[in-house]
């Protein structure tokens, strides 16, 4: 698979991105990326620190999916450094015209305008591949993350009450979507 450059940009601290397709080669990074958002506790579904034998089929299968189609990647990297990773999974059959949606990104680079570039991204690429709609989820607690989807031109279509298990709390799941 060839690496696909989207674009490079300044993020408001004036650190230079690199959004770009994943590669082989980031399997170290990408251990470190889950495994630091993992630690941290982010509102991620991933709960446990992984292997990277697990890392790695993970990638794998990414980049395979990537090659069919399957899925459109796009990975935020700082200074060498796999920063942020987003995705959209196309359907299939019957809705083969919707993609979903998941991003994260690593604590120390969120708020200066990464995600809003990875968003952009991946609507302009899901529109490519055309797509009609878009959906994510997101920890109703996640008022930052739900900020930049609002931003992006997503809007709550639904809301699933303690869907989430957060510790000894349990939280919304909030569905929301954009069409194309």
């Amino acid at each position: 698979m060839v690496e696909k450059i989207y674009r490079g940009f300044y993020a408001r601290d004036g650190r230079r991105v690199v959004l770009r397709t994943p590669r082989m080669s980031d399997l170290d990074e990408f251990l470190e990326f889950i495994n630091s958002l993992v630690d941290e506790g982010a509102e991620i579904l991933v709960e446990k620190r992984t292997t990277r034998e697990a890392e790695a089929d993970w990638l794998g299968k990414l980049l395979a999916d990537i090659e069919k189609g399957d899925v459109i990647c796009v990975s935020a990297e700082v200074d060498g450094k796999v920063v942020g990773n987003s995705d959209v999974h196309l359907g299939k059959g019957k809705r083969s015209h919707v993609g979903t949606l998941g991003i994260a990104i690593k604590d120390g680079y969120r708020d200066v305008g990464i995600g809003t570039e990875m968003m952009q991204v991946l609507v302009e690429e899901s529109r490519k591949a055309g797509l009609k709609l878009l959906r994510l989820s997101v920890f109703a607690s996640n008022m930052r993350a739900k900020h930049v989807y609002e931003k992006a031109g997503f809007r709550e279509v639904g809301r699933i009450p303690k869907a989430i298990n957060k510790g000894d709390e349990y939280v919304d799941e909030v569905w929301m979507a954009m069409e194309l």
